[in-house]
């Protein structure tokens, strides 16, 4: 699993490429937040393009970050997650907290 974070216009952007699960999403969880910690990004986008499997730890991961960014004052955004990633995230009900595009 690998991440890829840049900032532009005061947004973050975390590209996430790879397999989410239990053991990778530890390693994101810490890099994205010393990222956020350090940065104070107005806005975390988390681009899922590069995501060929997600289990509920992906959903851990996302809401974590929500709970940072909104602690922070910034807002988080998930990007281009695969139909069936998206379906996951529909029925956990991620999309009334975070922008889904």
């Amino acid at each position: 699993m690998k991440v890829n974070i840049s900032s532009e216009n005061g947004t973050a952007i975390a590209m996430l490429s790879g397999e989410i699960d239990h053991h990778s999403a530890r390693s994101l969880r810490t890099e994205i937040d010393k990222f956020v910690i350090t940065m104070q990004p107005e806005k975390l986008a988390m681009d899922f393009t590069g995501i060929t499997f997600m289990d509920s730890s992906g959903i851990g991961l996302i809401i974590g970050r929500y709970k940072l960014l909104k602690e922070c004052g910034g807002q988080l955004e998930i990007r281009g997650p695969q139909p069936y990633i998206r379906r996951v995230l529909k029925l956990s009900g991620i999309e009334r907290i975070v922008k889904i595009v």
